[in-house]
Parts: C-alpha cells; structure tokens; sequence
C-alpha cells in the first residue's frame, strides 16, 4: 500500500486494516487505527506508521477513542517466514523482556546489531520500542481490569522501575496510571477495577478483524482435548475451553467462550469482534504471554478479508467459503505439546500426562496436570518414533517456538525415523503457525498452487466441509482433475 492508498482507508473508516498501519496526527499528537470514528483530519497532518511502537516513537500518543494499541496484531507477521517476522513473533511472546535483545538474537541467528538495523528499516522501531510499546498495553490491561497495587502492575508488565512504568504510561497515553485506571471500560473506574482481583482471575477481551467462525474451531478443540489438561463444557454456539499453561515465570488456568466470538459487532463497515477469556496466573509477569499463545491457537491475528477474497477466487472453494467466512487455522497454546500429541495421538497423549504430567499445586475441576515437557519425556519414553521425536525437542535439535525458521524444523522433523509426511505438515501448520501448508495425502493437488499463501486455510474448509476424509472422497466430490 502506499501513502495515497493508506489515506483512503482512513477517509472510508476501513476496518480491515486495523493492525495492518497506524496513522498520526501532527496538530493533535495523537495516532489512531484506521477505523478511528473521529473526524478524519487532513492529509497532510497525518503520517503512517507500521507499528504502534514506531508512532510512540516519533512522539505520538494514543487516541482514547479507538484505543490503537488493542487491536489485533498485524497477520503479515504470521505469513513472513523471513528475521522480521519471526522477531515479530518472538517480541510477542515475550522474548526482549524475559532475555533481552542479545537473546532475541541468538534465537534468530544474527547479531544484535543486525537485528536492530533489520527491524529498525522495516518497522520505524527496534525490538526494545517495540516491546515496550507491548507492556504499555499489558499494563494498561492490568490497571484496568485487575486490583493489583500500581508497583505491582509495574513489574508484572515487564518493566524494569516503577519510574519507567510510570514514564511509559505517561508518554502513550497521556494519563498517570491512577488516572488510567480510573478510565477502566464500561465507566466503572477504579472500582470495577477492584473488583476484578488476581484471585477471581484476570478478565480480557482477545480481539479479531472480520468476521469469525468460533463453531469450527470449538469442535476442533473439543475432539482433540486431552483429559487433565484441556476440557470444553456447554452446549454448542456457548461453549467453554478451559486449559492449564505452563509458562515462563509459573503455570496458568485460561478460559476461552465461544458465544462472543460469534456476537454481531456494533458498527464500521469491515467490523471485528472478541472472544471472552478469563486468565488465572500464578505470576502476573506471565500474562504476555498467555494471551499470545492463545492468540495464536484460536487464530486470532488472522486477515479473513485477505483469506476469504483470495480462496473465493476459485470456483471450487468459493460455496464454502461463503458458506463460512472467516474461518480460521488453528494453532498451538504449546508448540512442543502439539508436536508430541500430533504424533502419539490422543490415547497415547492422554497415557502420557497421566504417567508423567507436572499435577497442578491447586487442580481447577477436571484441569490438574501439565502436559509433561519433552526433557521429562525424553529420559522416560526413549523408544520409537514418538521417543525421537521427544530426544530432539528436548536437545534442541528440532525448534518449535515462535522464531523457529519452518523450513530449518521441517527438515529436522523429516529426517527423524519413522515421522511421514503428513504428520510433519499438520506440526507445521499447527506448532508453527504455517497458514500456506497443504499435507500429502488429503487430495488438494497441484491446483492448490492457486490457493497460496492460504493453504492451511483452504484444507480448514475441506475438513471442515467434510472432504478430507480421503483422497479419493475428495476428488469425488470436487472433481480436481
């Protein structure tokens, strides 16, 4: 897009490009999304920006209006396979603030320097800006839907003093953190804000663009969930998906509900919705990263109008996309977790956390294990196909996390004795995020070509659709050749 391009989004309130940039305003200082309701201002006041870390840094603050810094992540950084967008994916989950940039760096396989150059050029910010434009809104968060004490949210969001939480929090919104927490939604104030304790858990909003199908993806959830450590509750169209987490500073409890993920939004032309998830943390420093890893395995910072215009395009696709707009890839809570149930299935899984799950200090009705790490695995399951599996997540030789190069991971998965194909490319797809993976031997052929870089995406809707039982079911019913 350029310039001219990003303006006549603004002008239209263009929803669809919510995450995708930013704009600023140079006689208000402040920078919105594109479907900020305000007046659009002139043309030449304003200046785009790919980032909300990059507008933070040329001295812009946060509209409180359209509250930029909460929109959905932009999905190029789930489709880029290159440094910037793994740095992307690695910043989300929390990586510059638990190791720095040096570590970020050594994830990736540059130096920091070259890192900083990269996303610097790209982005108009560097992996520090850009992490801390991430805990300004996870403290903005905490201050507005927890009772934690300020010094406490300070530390819990990832910084380093109080006096730079109190400055950061100043600078992006232009509000003390009292004043901000004041301002908790719904006009509740402070009080709200009270109520909502660490002990009862932390309540979010996880924000999507477009429209989205939340029934799939439950059912999905629903078939492959493993007792003790996942569970989905109520009926169809308000159900509930309840997992435990374990995370870098402790473990977690998260709760998902479908029913808002299909409520109908308010307004704007290309509208987004939410899906309500309750959060309990025995380390609030966690929640970071909690809500990343469960953006990513309800696929949340998916682009369906990019998906959609694209699979539609094909004659084949087009009746069922439109029969489900929005359909989603699900991904991973646990990269390493997924890879392991991928290939022992879920008996076998379920044997497994049972005989070596971590059980859960205070257990949360049918949730009171941990899925076992590889490590613990390794030494106890050192045999077959699922024990290679396990000894190269465990040594490192296979990488799964969220700056894992997908190419570097599925060759190390292929040469494992005994991993076929089709279960290195469901890993891929989900562990990895991958959204343009088609597996062998579920009949998408070589026409699938026209269907990149949404791939995954097209075999959600055959699955979906019921046409990936077989090969030979699919070509029956869509006539591929």
């Amino acid at each position: 897009m350029d310039e001219d391009t990003r303006y006549e989004a603004v002008r239209s309130r263009d929803g669809r490009f919510d995450g995708v940039f930013f704009f600023g305003v140079t006689t208000t200082g402040v920078y919105c999304r594109p479907s900020c309701p305000a007046v659009t201002p002139r043309r030449r006041n304003v200046r785009f920006f790919a980032t909300a870390a990059a507008a933070q840094g040329s001295g812009f603050r946060a509209c409180r209006r359209c509250r930029p810094d909460a929109v959905p992540g932009s999905a190029e950084w789930n489709v880029r396979a290159d440094v910037v967008g793994r740095a992307m994916r690695l910043i989300g989950d929390g990586v510059v603030d638990r190791e720095g940039v040096t570590g970020l760096a050594a994830r990736l396989g540059y130096s920091p320097r070259q890192v900083q150059r990269q996303l610097t050029a790209e982005l108009g910010a560097g992996p520090v800006a850009l992490a801390r434009a991430q805990r300004a809104h996870t403290a903005r968060t905490l201050l507005q839907t927890t009772g934690l004490p300020v010094t406490d949210v300070a530390f819990a969001s990832g910084f380093a003093s109080v006096r730079q939480f109190n400055d950061t929090i100043r600078e992006v919104y232009a509000r003390t953190p009292s004043e901000l927490r004041a301002l908790a939604p719904g006009g509740r104030g402070a009080r709200a804000a009270r109520r909502a304790t660490p002990t009862a858990g932390i309540p979010l909003r996880l924000a999507h663009r477009g429209p989205y199908q939340a029934g799939p993806v439950f059912d999905l959830l629903a078939s492959e969930a493993v007792p003790g450590v996942e569970e989905v509750t109520g009926a169809p169209g308000r159900r509930t998906y309840r997992r435990t987490l374990r995370l870098p500073y402790g473990t977690g409890i998260a709760a998902v509900d479908e029913r808002p993920g299909n409520r109908r939004p308010s307004s704007g032309a290309h509208p987004g919705g939410w899906l309500d998830a309750l959060l309990h943390l025995t380390d609030p420093r966690d929640l970071t990263t909690a809500v990343q890893r469960l953006r990513r395995l309800f696929d949340l910072d998916a682009d369906p109008y990019a998906v959609d215009e694209r699979l539609a395009a094909d004659p084949r696709l087009a009746p069922l996309v439109a029969a489900r707009p929005g359909l989603r890839a699900p991904g991973a809570a646990d990269p390493d977790e997924l890879a392991v149930r991928v290939a022992a299935g879920r008996a076998e899984a379920e044997r497994l956390v049972r005989r070596y799950g971590t059980a859960l200090d205070a257990p949360c009705g049918t949730l009171t294990h941990l899925f076992p790490e590889p490590a613990v695995l390794a030494a106890a399951e050192p045999h077959g196909t699922l024990g290679a599996l396990i000894a190269a997540l465990a040594d490192g030789t296979v990488r799964l996390d969220p700056g894992a190069d997908r190419d570097d991971a599925e060759a190390a998965l292929l040469s494992l004795p005994g991993l076929d194909a089709r279960t290195v490319a469901v890993i891929r797809s989900r562990a990895l995020g991958d959204p343009d993976v088609a597996p062998p031997g579920t009949g998408v052929p070589d026409a699938g070509r026209a269907w990149r870089p949404w791939r995954s995406y097209a075999v959600q809707h055959l699955r979906v659709a019921g046409w990936v039982e077989t090969e030979n079911v699919m070509e029956k019913e869509m006539t591929w050749v």
